[in-house]
């Protein structure tokens, strides 16, 4: 395994999700306080991307459907979506936003 440069640190925003990729994986890196969270970048519902996701309280909410994602657990929380989503290792290292590249 192996880490992969996500991009500066100063990128990433107050629970606004960034988009990143991952060996060709889209993945949204959020940061909540001074945790940062890293979750595919496909709600499990539908298979569509989270793109123009809100966060709030540490959970991503599909902009389709309402569905809710725990970012720490990428847990399901609220229908349509039963499955998780898939998270990601990911810390912040020199001022970059580095992501755990699985094997």
């Amino acid at each position: 395994m192996g880490w992969i440069d996500a991009g500066p640190a100063e990128a990433l925003a107050e629970q606004a999700p960034l988009e990143a990729d991952l060996g060709g994986q889209p993945v949204l890196v959020v940061r909540c306080g001074d945790a940062v969270y890293a979750v595919d970048d496909v709600c499990t519902h539908d298979g569509e991307r989270l793109g123009g996701a809100e966060v709030e309280s540490c959970q991503i909410i599909c902009p389709r459907h309402g569905a809710r994602f725990c970012l720490r657990t990428g847990e399901a929380l609220t229908p349509p979506a039963y499955e998780p989503l898939r998270t990601y290792a990911v810390r912040i290292e020199a001022n970059r936003i580095l992501i755990e590249q699985p094997d």
